[in-house]
């Protein structure tokens, strides 16, 4: 009997393993986080199968012509030949013991891969199954080559599409409320990788700012990343924040950069990713990377030949910074990053869980990641909700887009020019970078805008600790920054309330404003200091009331934008960034009577 090269399973793998072969089903679909292991655990049913010659060929359907080699080398390390080579136009080699294709072949082709997959029999292994849904075309095929098939085992990650399009061999149930839920044989999400020390916790840095812009009647807009607006707003906020030709993504990068050499005092091989939205602003960031870095910055762009190649380079180099568009998903393995910067404008949840994945493989105790990331709200959302399971509900309501361009960015690999929606009634005037806080682990260690002291002492972070220590840093920092501020805000009252006892006792009038120049003999101040008094007035009571929605937050347990919600529902006005002094000091003197 032919025997196989084993290994010591994790007890996710274990227990999948188990549950699979007590009845050897037809249909059998693991969830597994990334870099939980899904290829190993699907190499070892491929090998039980074939051992007790339950199956004689395996094939392996991927989304990636670069994953083709990858399996083919993972299978080739536990003793099973799988022919990565195998084209629509050639034979099956029959001193392999089966194929790696792409679900684009299988679409181009299901006959003949119908007539491969029943010659013999046969397990089909469809990896990271969600792209079976991409097209049409696709699924179609795959059902066309496959129904028939002796097993079939569905791998993914991300069981959750944004679209209502079917996944073919997905098991659907009632919930309830008139929608079909997918259901999973055995799942294993990041929570509990987390816990089990199977991949890296992942701290979110999110950076806010002001952006401005001007529309197609020429008229200028300003607004703050993270604060209430509307879809619009949002996006064009987001899109400015993203120009390369702005402030926002050379001091994120230069932060980025500060944080992997960090990181790479323990991890010397560390690495880091930037997720563009287009080949301009790729080559763009890369340009800005390149002052930075000391080693050559890779570009990866998913329509030019030979970017598989370069990932791989990559992966066996040492180098620095990997610039990457739409090569983000299931196509980038690179165990070593360890720092991302998520400079896209994607924001559906299986992008951006895609991505995400890319920087949890652990592969020794200890090592953390870091991802870099706009304050937007749905970002924001979906950092929070990361250690949670999704499934794909087909019959659900569609909400609002919260990006411009999801669809696009949710074909991760098809070779498409992406245009350039806003492009007619936009123009980026720049935006500023402000670090405000940290995501860990569903928890908010946000503390109102930071100053570049406290940035640095987040970005020193140690790049080498578990789970629970990063959470106990996180919180010992929170405390000592919010001790802190309190303290600031406790004397800044104190000084308030004996300024006026003085005025009352004495008649002494209020202390200028900041920035107001008195003029000789008792002039009036000149108008462009009382226009920078007004602007730097502003800014400060800003700063304020983020300080007084955090100690808020921190005290009742609620979220920053719900306290930023409720105090404008309470006091009216426009959005923070659009507030005067007078509408800032009354939200701020609301929230303080809380």
């Amino acid at each position: 009997m032919r025997t196989f090269k084993k290994t010591n399973l994790r007890a996710w793998q274990q227990s999948a393993l188990d549950k699979f072969l007590a009845t050897k089903p037809q249909d059998f679909m693991a969830v597994a986080t990334p870099g939980a292991g899904k290829t190993t655990f699907a190499l070892r049913i491929a090998t039980e199968l074939m051992e007790d010659r339950t199956v004689e060929r395996v094939i392996v359907v991927v989304p990636t012509e670069h994953l083709k080699t990858q399996w083919s080398a993972a299978a080739a390390r536990v003793g099973l030949a799988l022919d990565p080579a195998f084209t629509n136009s050639s034979a099956v080699n029959p001193s392999m013991d089966g194929i790696v294709v792409t679900y684009a072949q299988v679409g181009m082709h299901p006959f003949k891969h119908r007539a491969v997959a029943s010659a013999r029999r046969t397990l089909v292994i469809l990896d990271e199954i969600h792209h079976a849904g991409d097209a049409k075309s696709w699924g179609d095929g795959v059902k066309e080559a496959y129904d028939d098939v002796n097993h079939r085992l569905a791998l993914t990650g991300t069981p959750f599409r944004s679209d209502e399009s079917p996944i073919p061999f997905v098991r659907y149930e009632d919930d309830g409320e008139g929608h079909k839920v997918s259901r999973a044989d055995h799942t294993y999400d990041y929570g509990d990788a987390l816990a089990d020390g199977v991949v890296r916790p992942v701290v979110f840095l999110s950076y806010s700012g002001e952006a401005r812009w001007r529309d197609s009647a020429g008229e200028e807009h300003s607004a703050r990343l993270g604060d209430i607006m509307n879809v619009e707003q949002t996006a064009r906020a987001w899109r400015t924040a993203l120009d390369p030709k702005g402030e926002w993504i050379p001091a994120v990068l230069q932060a980025a950069h500060t944080r992997l050499m960090q990181m790479r005092r323990n991890m010397p091989d560390a690495g880091g990713l930037v997720l563009a939205s287009d080949t301009t602003t790729a080559r763009a960031y890369a340009k800005i990377l390149k002052q930075l870095s000391n080693t050559p910055v890779s570009v990866i762009l998913s329509d030019d030949p030979g970017s598989s190649d370069r990932i791989q380079e990559f992966a066996d180099s040492t180098d620095e910074w990997m610039v990457a568009v739409r090569m983000v998903s299931e196509g980038v393995d690179v165990p070593r990053l360890a720092v991302g910067v998520y400079a896209t404008s994607a924001s559906t949840p299986l992008f951006f869980a895609q991505a995400i994945g890319r920087f949890v493989r652990s592969r020794m105790p200890g090592e953390t990641a870091s991802v870099f990331l706009p304050s937007v709200p749905v970002l924001l959302g979906l950092a929070e909700h990361m250690e949670k399971s999704r499934d794909h509900v087909l019959g659900k309501e569609k909400t609002e887009k919260e990006g411009w361009d999801d669809e696009l960015l949710e074909q991760a690999n098809q070779k498409k020019t992406e245009p350039d929606m806003l492009e007619k009634s936009y123009e980026s005037l720049g935006a500023e970078a402000e670090f405000s806080g940290l995501l860990y682990n569903g928890s908010q260690f946000n503390t109102g805008d930071m100053t570049s002291d406290e940035e640095a002492d987040f970005l020193g972070i140690p790049g080498l600790l578990d789970a629970d220590q990063v959470k106990d840093l996180l919180r010992k920092k929170q405390s000592e920054e919010m001790d802190r501020r309190e303290a600031e805000e406790k004397a800044r009252r104190a000084a308030e309330a004996a300024e006026e006892q003085r005025r009352k006792l004495y008649g002494t009038p209020h202390a200028p404003k900041r920035g107001g120049q008195a003029g000789a003999a008792g002039a009036a101040p000149s108008s462009a200091g009382s226009d920078a008094g007004t602007v730097d007035e502003i800014s400060a009571l800003r700063k304020e009331l983020n300080t007084v929605v955090s100690i808020t937050a921190q005290r009742t347990g609620r979220p920053h934008g719900a306290i930023h919600t409720e105090a404008r529902k309470a006091c009216g006005g426009p959005p923070t960034a659009l507030c005067d002094a007078e509408q800032l000091r009354e939200r701020i003197d609301y929230l303080r009577k809380w």
